[in-house]
C-alpha cells in the first residue's frame, strides 16, 4: 500500500501541481466575480454591454439582420443542456469504443460536474435575468452563471483535451482547441445578444466550465493517461 501511494504521488510532477495552482486561481476568479456582482458593482458595464448589441433607439431589435439573430439562435443552441448531453454521450461512446476507458470517464464526469455545479450556483446566486430588453429565445433559470457557458466550456475544452492527448501533431492539437475556442466565445456572445444573460454571467460561465476542464486534465495526468505534446 505504501509503495502504490508513493507511486500515485509521483505522478502528480510539477506541471500537475501548476494545474491545481491554476484551479484555485480560476475559483478564486469565480468567486470574485460572484462577490461583485452580489454588491452590484458589474452592473454598469453589463447594461452597457447589453445595449450596444442593440438598435439605437429599438430596444427589441439587436442589432444585425434577421439572418444574423437567426444563426445567434443556431449557435446558443450549441451550449444547450441537450445538445452539451449529445456530443457528450457521443465522445464517452468513442473513447469507450477505442478502449480509452480513463478518456470517456474525464469525458462525462467533467461535463456532469459542469453542470451540477452550475445548477448549484445558480441557486445560491438566485440573479435575476436581465430586463433591459426583451429576450430573444425562453429562460427557465437563474441568471449566474450563464449555464450554457459553463456546459460549453466544459464539454468543448475537455474534449478538445483529451483529443489532444490522444494526438503526435502539432497542429491537429491547434485544431482541437481552436474550434473549442470558437465555440464557447461564439455561445457566450450569443447569450448577451440574446439579452438573456449579463456579461459577467458569461465571464463567470467561462471561467467555471473551464475550471472543470481543467480539473479533467489533472484526472488525467494523476492516471497515467497518455497526455502528449504537454
Amino acid at each position: 500500500m505504501f509503495g502504490t501511494l508513493l507511486k500515485f504521488i509521483r505522478r502528480f510532477e510539477a506541471r500537475v501541481l501548476i494545474g491545481l495552482i491554476l484551479v484555485a486561481s480560476a475559483l478564486w476568479a469565480f468567486l470574485a466575480i460572484g462577490g461583485e456582482m452580489a454588491e452590484g458593482d458589474t452592473l454598469g458595464i453589463d447594461n452597457r454591454l447589453i445595449l450596444a448589441l442593440r438598435e439605437p433607439g429599438n430596444l427589441h431589435d439587436p442589432i444585425g439582420s434577421r439572418g444574423v439573430e437567426e444563426a445567434v439562435r443556431d449557435i446558443t443552441a450549441l451550449g444547450g443542456t441537450m445538445m452539451v448531453a449529445v456530443v457528450s454521450s457521443v465522445a464517452v461512446l468513442a473513447f469507450a469504443f477505442h478502449r480509452r476507458y480513463r478518456h470517456a470517464e474525464v469525458m462525462g464526469g467533467a461535463v456532469m460536474l459542469a453542470w451540477a455545479s452550475s445548477e448549484t450556483t445558480k441557486a445560491l446566486y438566485a440573479r435575476p435575468r436581465p430586463d433591459l430588453v426583451p429576450h430573444e429565445v425562453a429562460v427557465y433559470s437563474g441568471s449566474f452563471p450563464s449555464g450554457h457557458s459553463t456546459l460549453s466550456a466544459a464539454c468543448y475544452l475537455t474534449l478538445a483535451m483529451l483529443v489532444a492527448s490522444l494526438e503526435t501533431r502539432r497542429r491537429t492539437k491547434a485544431l482541437a482547441y481552436g474550434l473549442a475556442g470558437a465555440i464557447l466565445l461564439g455561445v457566450g456572445f450569443s447569450r448577451v445578444y440574446l439579452g438573456v444573460h449579463f456579461p459577467s454571467d458569461v465571464l463567470a460561465g467561462w471561467v467555471l466550465g473551464a475550471t472543470w476542464a481543467l480539473v479533467g486534465w489533472i484526472v488525467l495526468r494523476a492516471w497515467g493517461g497518455t497526455v502528449r505534446g504537454t
